[in-house]
């Protein structure tokens, strides 16, 4: 660990989320979404993957999926119906593609659709465990808290 990667300041840093079944939230979130695999990890109480955006290395915020041996096969959904995470994707066009991959998984939650803002175009998606996940194009919170913040 070079000094400039030791934690400075308090800040968020994980979501967690229980998974009846590691392995397919794996799945369904490395191919649904941008998030890829950068840790593993394995106890005599369960194992859990960590997810984020690849080389996000700045500022990792990470999806903590946590498989507990005593639950394994029983799904625990923690986010729905309204509750949700949330992704942010560049174009209008990558909503749409995620929706149409989604429909064919049988995972899709909520059509796309236009919303007033500051929502955007958006659609939702449900992972293995039956989670909301937004995707969003529009919506802009990255956008506005760089602009509100980044010459801090």
């Amino acid at each position: 660990m070079t000094p400039d990667s030791k934690l400075t300041e308090a800040r968020w840093t994980h979501v967690a989320l229980p998974s009846c079944d590691l392995d397919r939230a794996v799945a369904f979130y490395t191919t649904m979404t941008p998030l890829v695999v950068v840790a593993r990890h394995t106890d005599e109480h369960g194992r859990n993957a960590w997810l984020s955006n690849d080389g996000q290395a700045d500022s990792p915020f990470v999806l903590v999926l946590v498989e507990f041996a005593q639950d394994r096969g029983k799904p625990q959904p923690q986010l729905g119906p309204f509750a949700h995470l949330g992704m942010e994707v560049p174009e209008r066009a990558d909503v749409d593609r995620m929706a149409d991959e989604a429909r064919r998984m049988g995972c899709l939650h909520w059509e796309p659709m236009d919303l007033p803002d500051p929502v955007g175009y958006v659609c939702a998606l449900k992972d293995p465990d039956g989670n909301v996940v937004e995707i969003s194009h529009g919506q802009k919170v990255y956008e506005e808290v760089r602009a509100l913040w980044g010459d801090r």
